[in-house]
């Protein structure tokens, strides 16, 4: 599959999320006492559909960028895999409606081997994102200039 296409798709499948947790975030608004839906559920509508677009600049760098196939195919599948699952983790955090805060314990809560692992995650999708991103935008500049 080429990076256009896993681009596009993913700009597809992000904005349908979106839409999705939409109803979701109006859901848990008509049910709130206060009229609002968990913190990570309206993280989680907004972000996709963040991402939604991200994706389509993704695929206008693609059909831009003249580098190797493979390496564009690499960068966009570090942008869209970090940027699922971020969305995944917002996801679940607002369904669970377990924490206001996934990089931080509640009080008196033990650390988990995933509560260890969160800063390796964020460092790795530091490094996913903006050196995918970087790859492709290198790709961009070599082409116009």
């Amino acid at each position: 599959m080429s990076a256009a296409v896993i681009s596009i798709l993913s700009a597809g499948l992000f904005f349908l999320f979106g839409l999705i947790t939409g109803v979701i975030k109006y859901q848990q608004i008509v049910a709130s006492p206060k009229g609002r839906a968990h913190i990570y559920i309206d993280v989680c509508h907004r972000a996709s559909l963040m991402y939604a677009f991200a994706c389509v600049l993704i695929y206008q760098f693609v059909l831009i960028s003249e580098l190797a196939d493979w390496l564009e195919v690499l960068a966009v599948i570090l942008l869209v895999g970090y940027f699922a699952t971020a969305v995944i983790s917002y996801f679940i955090h607002g369904i669970k409606q377990d924490t206001r805060n996934q990089l931080h314990l509640s009080d008196g809560e033990k650390p988990t081997f995933v509560h260890k692992s969160i800063p390796v995650y964020m460092w790795t999708l530091i490094a996913a994102e903006i050196g995918g991103f970087l790859i492709l935008f290198y790709g961009v500049v070599i082409a116009l200039v």
